[in-house]
């Protein structure tokens, strides 16, 4: 078990509800990508969308893609295809300059200042690896993608199984002592203390979030960095 006293040397970020406000996702990001995913498919060529076909064929056979996309949409499926079309959607919407993240205002200063004192960081969310780059590469702050240090997707495995966070561990090569796993999700901070993770929800009043009552529960960033005694942000 790990010593409380000790503070970890690694923070796994969430991004929906714990960085990145849930409504950012759903009422700007989703949207967008709705709207776009018709033209995007008919772009053969790219080799994303030509795994994503074959992906979606063998997952779901004889359905037309743009239909199934629209299914996994409505169910807000956790599964790759989707997610690498999406991720696609958003590079252009970001690049065109039509998308720019909204993160918390505590999040910036805070990963900085966690980054200065020379702890590692990184990220894992069902969103895709490039998915995440854009978020923290078109921020309103700017181009924050060099605080981390690695980002973990769907590839790892589901965020709700332990096998997933042991993978992540034992790719990163760290002990599951040093990591905190910060998450708004209860049963994300379940799968990941299971694989020996430190962890600590995040339950922004701005999202609506329920607080657990398995684990420590923190409001912001800083307010976890204070519980597992993390340096604060300026």
């Amino acid at each position: 078990m790990a010593d409380t006293r000790i503070p970890p040397r690694v923070v796994l970020l969430d991004i929906e509800g714990t960085t990145l406000p849930v409504a950012f996702v759903h009422k700007v990001l989703f949207p967008y990508a709705r709207k776009h995913l018709p033209a995007l498919l008919e772009q053969r060529d790219n080799p994303v969308v030509q795994e994503a076909l074959t992906q979606i064929a063998q997952a779901a056979p004889g359905v037309p893609p743009l239909e199934q996309l629209e299914r996994w949409m409505a169910e807000d499926a956790k599964v790759a295809p989707l997610k690498s079309l999406q991720g696609l959607c958003w590079q252009q919407g970001y690049e065109k300059g039509e998308l720019e993240a909204q993160l918390y205002p505590d999040v910036e200063p805070t990963l900085k200042a966690w980054k200065a004192a020379g702890l590692t960081l990184a990220v894992y969310s069902s969103g895709s690896e490039a998915a995440q780059k854009l978020i923290y590469g078109y921020t309103e702050q700017g181009n924050l993608t060099s605080l981390f240090s690695a980002f973990f997707d769907l590839r790892i495995g589901g965020k709700k199984s332990a096998q997933s966070y042991r993978h992540i561990l034992e790719q990163s090569g760290w002990q599951g002592q040093d990591v905190l796993f910060l998450s708004d999700v209860v049963a994300e901070l379940d799968a990941a203390a299971q694989a020996g993770l430190r962890v600590c929800q995040i339950a922004r009043p701005e999202d609506g979030t329920v607080a657990g009552t398995t684990h420590p529960v923190a409001q912001s960033l800083p307010q976890a960095g204070q519980m597992f005694g993390l340096p604060e942000g300026a």
